[in-house]
């Protein structure tokens, strides 16, 4: 069987300190049947000119120029052009184990899943400090299994972020889930959220593939406590309406509403 072509996408934004790492690690992928999407964001730094030696270095490479528009807007249209079978998004400051996608795509064709979820790595000075992951390894559930584990630890990035797992582009579309660029923070979460609700098979993977580097002046160190409430606010009439439509809701009302007051669980 032919290997499925992956769509990975890479939102940038002046990230040239970091860019190259992030693109050496995509480009050193032992899977090989990708294209590789790199949205310059309106970068002011040298972001574009490094985008554009790697496009003429591999022909997979697809770069798409926009004015800045913010992460949403520009994941938002590198989907829209983007033709693989599985989207996989990297964020341009973090970077990847060279097996990441050959294990997420073997992982996630054999058990017929449509969400995989892998366990990630902290990185502080260029060092690994910690693996997370709170789902059970290499296991494939249904979606009222995985909303139960969803609700042990809501707050978490290991569910909220985009760039730990692989989606499949056909649910995307046909669903019309999109990045919601009216809001700044915790939009992972809600593009989750409303892909869980058409996904009903998942499936996790042990091997920390993927390293998030943490950011002493990352966008999330710098958002207020009213944005979090009034944000948490938003997302939480998704993450209540997925316990309705599974109903678990009335069983496990208090542990829902527990999202509301739970802190981030990410980086330790």
């Amino acid at each position: 069987m032919d290997n499925p072509l992956v769509s990975i996408i890479v939102p940038i934004y002046n990230s040239a300190l970091d860019l190259v790492t992030c693109l050496e690690s995509i480009k050193r992928q032992k899977y090989q049947n990708l294209e590789i999407l790199l949205v310059n964001d309106g970068s002011s730094d040298s972001s574009l000119e490094i985008c554009r030696m790697y496009a003429r270095l591999d022909k997979r490479v697809v770069i798409i120029d926009k004015e800045n528009s913010g992460v949403s807007g520009t994941r938002n249209m590198a989907i829209e052009r983007a033709r693989g079978k599985y989207l996989q998004f990297v964020d341009s400051d973090d970077f990847l184990d060279s097996h990441a996608t050959q294990l997420m795509v073997e992982t996630i064709e054999e058990s017929q899943s449509d969400l995989l979820i892998c366990h990630y790595c902290s990185v502080v000075k260029g060092e690994r400090t910690k693996v997370y992951g709170f789902l059970p390894p290499d296991t494939v559930m249904d979606k009222d299994q995985f909303a139960r584990y969803l609700m042990e630890e809501p707050a978490s990035f290991y569910y909220g972020v985009m760039w730990n797992k692989l989606y499949r582009r056909d649910i995307i579309m046909e669903h019309g889930i999109r990045c919601n660029e009216e809001i700044s923070w915790s939009e992972d979460m809600l593009f989750n959220l409303e892909y869980i609700r058409y996904a009903e098979r998942f499936c996790t993977l042990r091997t920390p593939v993927y390293y998030y580097t943490r950011k002493k002046n990352s966008l999330s160190s710098k958002v207020t406590p009213a944005c979090v409430v009034k944000t948490k606010a938003e997302l939480f009439k998704y993450y209540k309406q997925l316990y309705i439509d599974l109903g678990l809701y009335e069983t496990y009302k208090l542990q829902i509403y527990s999202y509301l007051v739970a802190a981030a669980k990410d980086m330790g």
